[in-house]
């Protein structure tokens, strides 16, 4: 299992290269207040003075922190000479490096092929870093710094240190530097892959300790944090830090390791760090002799080194598995990009083709993507077709509009100053006229929508079905703009048949229709009731009264004289003084039925027509507007577009398409390197 941890640093290296953080690598996350010793922890663990001291916040960017165990030069002198069997050779490749006389040294990710062999040069590059990206104020920043130490003195390990844990802003440090570093610490150890490292003083309250808490919010069982308490030799006369140690005042999972740092004078007399590991397992055999072989900065190390191992066996199967995962995404997004133009002329016609192609198809209903959400193309063309506008035919009244009153003015208007003995065609004529007259408007409307449609599919195509199209932001507006066009040519013509064929129906009305039975039905039936007419009109002429007689009748009754001046139109009678009088008499029998005569008519001769209508205006529709698109798409996108003075213009790739595509091939060549890295790992290095 040694060898998980330096796998580990190669997938970060990897992933760093490309800036994604789209894989949670496992690490191990330091947290603690400010001045709690994190610091310290870190320097007591490489062996070595490195990380920048002062007084208030120090660290103020995210340190990873690599430390790779290598031989020592002795041993990598021996090992490139055993560097004939290809174990050799791997290990001289990796960990040896032959051409490196220090014992120790440090590599920034930022200072590539420079190698630093004084560690004090080390600090001075972590403070220039720092104050590049934050200033010379005591602000932040959440871009990290990468450092790698090789040592023989050190464990296989991967830290990030983060900045201390504050409440009060000091100096000219922002206001919300409390939430900053606290959103900056959950971020990183809100993964799930990573061991949270708490540190905090003995000398405070564990049970206020900020590090405790903000662990336990995101791991609230406590299986992937580890405890470390500082500063034992700091504690009160007369107290220990037994009850925490032994885990009784806050119990953790993984354990609590008591350490104990070098203070600031030993800090300024530059006593070194060896030294100061012998004074701590010298108090400790002494302070704490039951449990001086579990606490001390050694068995952190070790501790740390196992549980990070261990994590990493344990995480692997599912990391493996996620970098397969994004292999196949970032594999599909780039495809979805497609190639660099290298013959601009069959490049064009090729995305003509497959254009016109994906937009008959649409229209067809053979389309590789088929919406599931909502009716497009030609589904949605036989919708408005059968649907929209046969519903809205079939909900017009053949009568609607046509009163009793206005039948008979017209029947009365149609015989002039003499009265009729017949029903006058004229009459029907013109009001069946009306009638079919309302049928244009709902026609015009289907045309309109479905001309709506036609454009719908034109972003349907460019969304779903040609990805090529996203490359050329030039080619696909000219595209549109073509295609708009020509339905934008088509539409008057279409708008033009369907008015004329409301025309064709109003210049002729063709009594003789076959459908049109009724004309003959109520042609007999008129007829016998006119002569039902003749012959009672016969005997009420021998029954009836002197003109004379009748007049004087109707004086001494009192009658109004002016009943024969009465108007339907209008809304009262007048008699010979223009004096208005309410109108008071009903239709007499002969008028009823000669209304219902004309109103059988209209309505037989109304639904003939707009069967007619309901039948050839989708018909009209298909011949004049879709299928001449279907037939002419291609030629005119040709036409219009393949020019050679605009193929440059027109294939000319938008900034960001071509910017995806690059990060999406380094992030698709990480993730191929990290699965081969993962895939070296061989099952019996797991166990």
């Amino acid at each position: 299992m040694d060898a998980l941890i330096p796998v580990v640093n190669k997938l970060q290296e990897i992933f760093l290269t490309v800036g994604a953080e789209v894989i949670q690598l496992p690490q191990i996350v330091v947290v603690g207040s400010q001045s709690s010793g994190k610091s310290s922890v870190l320097e007591s663990i490489v062996g070595q003075d490195f990380l920048p001291r002062g007084s208030g916040i120090v660290t103020r960017r995210p340190l990873v922190l690599q430390l790779i165990h290598v031989g020592s030069p002795e041993d990598r002198k021996q090992a490139l000479a055993a560097g004939d069997n290809e174990r050799g050779a791997k290990q001289n490749t990796i960990n040896c490096h032959p051409g490196i006389k220090a014992e120790q040294w440090g590599t920034f990710l930022h200072c590539k092929n420079k190698i630093f062999t004084d560690f004090d040069e080390i600090r001075q590059e972590i403070e220039s870093e720092t104050e590049r990206t934050t200033g010379n104020n005591k602000g932040i920043s959440p871009e990290p710094i990468h450092l790698k130490i090789y040592s023989p003195h050190v464990l296989n390990l991967t830290l990030v240190d983060l900045p201390g844990i504050t409440k009060v802003p000091v100096g000219d440090q922002p206001q919300d530097i409390e939430v900053q570093i606290r959103e900056m610490i959950l971020a990183y150890i809100g993964n799930p892959n990573c061991i949270i490292l708490a540190v905090t003083a003995a000398n405070t309250d564990m049970a206020t300790s900020e590090a405790l808490k903000l662990a336990r919010d995101v791991d609230p069982d406590g299986r992937r944090t580890l405890a470390v308490v500082t500063k034992l030799d700091l504690m009160d006369a007369g107290t220990d830090a037994m009850d925490v140690l032994m885990g009784r005042v806050i119990p953790v999972k993984l354990g609590i390791i008591g350490v104990v740092n070098r203070s600031q004078h030993d800090i300024n007399i530059r006593k070194s760090i060896a030294e100061a590991t012998q004074d701590e397992q010298a108090f400790l055999q002494r302070k704490y002799p039951s449990l001086a072989n579990r606490n001390g900065t050694k068995y952190l190390a070790k501790t740390l080194n196992r549980l990070l191992m261990h994590h990493i066996r344990d995480c692997l199967p599912e990391l493996k598995t996620r970098v397969n995962v994004l292999t196949a995404q970032y594999q599909s997004v780039l495809n979805s990009y497609g190639e660099p133009v290298e013959d601009p002329n069959a490049t064009l016609l090729q995305i003509i083709t497959k254009f016109a192609t994906e937009y008959c198809n649409t229209i067809e209903g053979t389309a590789k993507n088929i919406e599931t959400s909502e009716l497009c193309g030609g589904a949605r063309i036989c919708y408005i077709f059968h649907e929209t506008f046969g519903r809205t035919l079939e909900s017009i009244d053949p009568l609607s509009g046509l009163t009793m009153l206005d039948i008979l003015t017209a029947i009365r208007n149609a015989t002039g100053p003499r009265p009729a003995l017949f029903v006058p065609e004229v009459s029907f004529e013109l009001l069946v006229k009306r009638q079919i007259k309302r049928l244009e408007e709902p026609s015009l409307r289907c045309v309109e929508l479905v001309h709506e449609e036609l454009q719908r599919i034109i972003q349907h195509c460019t969304t779903y079905n040609t990805q090529e199209l996203l490359r050329f932001p030039k080619l696909h507006d000219s595209i549109v703009e073509v295609v708009t066009g020509l339905l934008r040519k088509r539409l008057p013509i279409t708008n033009d048949m369907v008015h004329n064929l409301v025309a064709i129906e109003l210049a002729y009305i063709n009594t003789k229709h076959p459908d049109f039975t009724d004309a003959a039905l109520v042609s007999a039936s008129v007829n016998s009731a006119q002569t039902e007419t003749v012959q009672d009109s016969s005997r009420r002429w021998k029954s009836e009264k002197p003109a004379d007689e009748r007049i004087s009748e109707e004086k001494t009754k009192g009658t109004p004289q002016n009943s024969a001046f009465n108007s339907p139109s209008r809304g009262h009678a007048v008699n010979l003084l223009d004096a208005p009088v309410p109108v008071s008499r009903k239709l007499t029998p002969r008028e009823h039925r000669d209304c219902e005569v004309i109103q059988r008519l209209i309505k037989s001769y109304f639904l003939i027509v707009r069967k007619s209508i309901q039948d050839s205006v989708p018909k009209t529709v298909m011949h004049f507007l879709v299928n001449f698109v279907k037939e002419h798409l291609q030629s005119e996108l040709v036409g219009q577009l393949y020019k050679s003075q605009l193929l440059d213009g027109l294939l000319t790739e938008s900034e960001d398409m071509a910017l995806q595509r690059i990060e999406a091939a380094n992030m698709l060549k990480a993730l191929q390197k990290a699965s081969h890295i993962i895939s070296e790992i061989r099952e019996t290095q797991l166990w």
